[in-house]
């Protein structure tokens, strides 16, 4: 979905163009075209830390992937972890640890588990994990949303450049037109660029990230369950509402 809206958008564009007679060439102009993106990726790159940019950029390449995140299948396992735990102890969990389709954040709640960390102090460790995801996870949304900020501001400044460059040819109809394209075309970029891709893209990861910390709560929930040794049917009812999500 998040594909096709993205194409939809853009076919509207330059279906709109070609209906008013308009030629596609015409939207496409490389100085516009650099100065929109250089600026606003400079612009970027001078306010955020690279780090941050790394884990935005490492970030995006799995926005337009399905990421499935299991509740119903996690809300089982913690159950199946409850009762063995009851039964044999915290440290017969210790082989499910080798488990590799545990992602980071259960294995390392699951290893507190098991080195008998308190459920007092195992629920201060976990709020704490979820604070920092969520804090590093908006973080990498901040991003995005910066240079959608950016981008139509950039764009005027292609607009300007580009009528510096028409106002010192007004003797020459030919490179005045070209320099009032920059101008019209950077325009576009900036806001198309913003508000088509850069803004969307920002929110997008909100929602996934919304999302995947939902599924770390139902994690956490049923981990400290199991830390204070809560019974099966207490264990179900607190992971029960968190099994309807969708994504």
């Amino acid at each position: 979905m998040a594909v096709a809206g993205l194409l939809l958008a853009l076919v509207c564009i330059t279906l709109a163009q070609w209906w008013h007679g308009g030629s596609l060439w015409g939207l496409v102009d490389g100085p516009a075209l650099l100065i929109v993106f250089g600026g606003t990726l400079g612009a970027v790159l001078l306010q955020t830390p690279w780090y941050q940019c790394k884990g935005a950029l490492k970030a995006s390449l799995g926005l337009f992937r399905r990421s499935e995140w299991p509740f119903h299948e996690q809300a089982s396992r913690l159950l199946r972890w409850s009762n063995e735990a009851r039964q044999a102890g915290f440290l017969a969990l210790e082989p499910r640890l080798a488990n590799g389709e545990l992602d980071a954040f259960t294995r390392q709640g699951l290893q507190w588990l098991v080195d008998g960390t308190e459920p007092q102090v195992l629920e201060q460790l976990l709020d704490n994990e979820l604070d920092r995801l969520e804090e590093q996870k908006e973080l990498e949304a901040r991003v995005f949303e910066a240079m959608g900020g950016y981008s139509p501001t950039i764009g005027i400044i292609g607009a300007v450049l580009g009528l510096i460059q028409a106002m010192s040819h007004l003797d020459e109809p030919n490179l005045l037109g070209a320099g009032i394209a920059v101008a019209f075309v950077a325009t576009l970029y900036g806001v198309g660029l913003a508000n088509l891709l850069l803004l969307p893209l920002a929110n997008r990861l909100r929602a996934l990230y919304r999302l995947e910390l939902r599924y770390f709560e139902l994690t956490a929930i049923g981990l400290l369950a199991i830390a204070r040794g809560d019974g099966s049917l207490a264990v179900s009812r607190q992971l029960a509402q968190y099994q309807g999500h969708r994504q």
